[in-house]
């Protein structure tokens, strides 16, 4: 149950805050998600969360100045939608502590990614929607998302972390545009989207600056974004050949560089090309810029390649994150300080090195840097631990 507030920033427009305590896991220990809506409900809706990997900060810190935007674009009437900003999406991780070091990335008590396994509605969705549809597009999608949080109010609640996840695809199962902002390691910015929706996350990656755009309807593991498009294209290749069911979740992931990349040069710049984004989209009732130029073309999730450290030792890079490397180039150096022995680690394929490892020191198995190939490569869960 969602405990509402209301607050006037210094424009005088009224901001509405809701809060949404967790289940407590243990005696008098309960978290609470923190809802901002800006705008009029009931009709259009755009959704943004940070911080869902509670270590990844940049984010933010960008919706904190993002929504100082929306106040003012309140304030002025230019809201054409309702805007929920959920900027700490995960209070549970983000209380994490361990040896003065923040752990976000996994719940303590279950070892659970804190981006994977969310409730998956797609097929359960068929049986509730089939005999409501018609021929009227608007009507459908009225149905679907109703039936979404009728699946979702249903939902088992176990723990806190699945009563969090109910809680964030409550907020957002019926917003037309998701935006989930994370980090990587040391990275350049790329996005995450599904091939129905490429058109709009090309625009969005104009605004962004991205230097990647990764694209694939299957990612694996039942992320958040993932979890919101994918009932969509399911009800649309089940049923779509009887009933108009378009693509109305346009839910992606944008990997705002690295975790240290956290200024406030960087967030504002990333906030007004989100409101810029928003703009041309129409929930801001406000010209937006001209497009920049594209710095990528948009290429398959199944096409990145991760590069694994096949032994310990000092790792050494030989490029930065946003490099084009060609398959055969050397990435980085593994060296073993007790044999002396220097391993030469090549990309397995031509494209962009969009992320690499901050640590300094590599442990066999370890996840050292991923390429952004042009041909799919792989297939399964895409994203990893």
């Amino acid at each position: 149950m969602a405990l509402s507030s209301v607050s006037t920033p210094s424009g005088g427009q009224i901001v509405r805050i809701n809060h949404h305590p967790l289940p407590a896991g243990s005696i008098n220990c309960q978290y609470t998600l923190s809802s901002f809506h800006y705008g009029t409900a009931g009709g259009r809706k755009i959704y943004l969360q940070a911080g869902l990997h509670a270590d990844e900060v940049p984010g933010v810190l960008v919706l904190h100045h993002l929504r100082a935007m929306l106040e003012q674009a309140e304030a002025e009437g230019k809201l054409r939608a309702e805007i929920v900003v959920v900027p700490i999406a995960n209070p549970i991780g983000l209380s994490q502590t361990f040896m003065h070091d923040q752990l976000g990335r996994f719940d303590f008590a279950t070892g659970a990614n804190f981006n994977r396994h969310y409730p998956d509605l797609a097929e359960r969705l068929l049986p509730l929607v089939r005999s409501t549809l018609t021929n009227d597009a608007a009507h459908n999608q009225r149905v679907i998302r109703a039936a979404m949080a009728q699946l979702l109010d249903a939902e088992k609640m176990n723990t806190p972390l699945e009563a969090m996840r109910v809680a964030l695809m409550r907020l957002a199962h019926d917003a037309e545009i998701v935006i989930d902002l994370h980090c990587d390691f040391e990275s350049v910015l790329h996005i995450y989207t599904a091939a129905d929706y490429q058109e709009q996350a090309e625009k969005l990656g104009r605004y962004m600056e991205a230097e990647v755009i990764l694209v694939a309807d299957v990612l694996g593991g039942a992320c958040f974004d993932e979890m919101l498009f994918k009932p969509w294209l399911y009800l649309q290749k089940q049923l779509g050949h009887q009933f108009p069911i378009p693509p109305s979740c346009f839910a992606t992931t944008i990997e705002l560089r690295g975790e240290t990349d956290v200024s406030h040069q960087y967030a504002l710049k990333d906030a007004h090309a989100i409101y810029h984004f928003l703009c041309s989209q129409g929930a801001i009732l406000q010209e937006a810029p001209s497009l920049p130029s594209a710095k990528c073309k948009p290429t398959p999730t199944p096409g990145s390649a991760t590069i694994y450290a096949p032994e310990a030792g000092v790792l050494v890079f030989f490029g930065k994150p946003g490099d084009r490397v060609k398959q055969g180039d050397v990435v980085c150096e593994i060296i073993n300080p007790i044999s002396g022995a220097v391993q030469r680690i090549v990309s397995p394929v031509d494209g962009v090195m969009y992320t690499h490892r901050n640590l300094r020191y590599a442990t066999r198995g370890m996840e050292l840097a991923k390429v952004a190939g042009a041909v799919a490569i792989r297939s399964g869960d895409l994203l990893g631990a």
